[in-house]
């Protein structure tokens, strides 16, 4: 079985996934974890220094290896992950795409505490993270609504998830 986690940043991929991971009994990815130890630098590093698009396409390669490679697994995928060059299509060809679907108020929360840790954020002024986040959310939602499913996550339990997982 191969599930994909996606949502947007803060989300809880990688917590859900590590616990899922560990009661299925399968192989965890976490995507950007993935990169950081292939360019043996942080993700803010690798935007800074190579942009965006050189991010996304070693994004790509990763998330195709990873499928190609690995019979089952959970990967935690970026909060753009499914957005550029077809990988939501991609990963719904492969197995079940999962959309941690959690409310714009808690990953504003969340992210304040942790934006210096987001390449995407960490220029922001507080007063205008809201905004941003909001504009970020409705652009992504497009690609997030194609998954399998949609959890709502603040609300989740791991019991809840392997039976949708199992159920769909």
């Amino acid at each position: 079985m191969k599930i994909y986690l996606i949502g947007f940043m803060g989300s809880g991929k990688s917590f859900w996934g590590r616990k899922l991971s560990e009661s299925m009994k399968l192989p965890f990815f976490d995507l950007d974890d993935m990169i950081v130890q292939q360019e043996n630098k942080p993700v803010t590093d690798i935007f800074m220094e190579k942009g965006e698009e050189y991010f996304r396409g070693i994004e790509k390669e990763m998330l195709h290896d990873l499928t190609a490679s690995h019979e089952n697994f959970i990967i935690s995928c970026g909060g753009g992950t499914p957005c550029f060059f077809g990988n939501i299509d991609y990963m719904k060809s492969n197995g079940k795409v999962i959309w941690l679907n959690t409310a714009a108020d808690v990953l504003i929360e969340r992210l304040l505490k942790e934006k210096k840790h987001r390449p995407l954020l960490s220029d922001i002024p507080d007063e205008d993270m809201k905004a941003f986040i909001m504009k970020k959310l409705h652009d992504r939602k497009l690609y997030y609504e194609q998954a399998h499913l949609s959890l709502p996550e603040e609300t989740l339990s791991l019991k809840q998830i392997q039976e949708a997982v199992e159920n769909e």
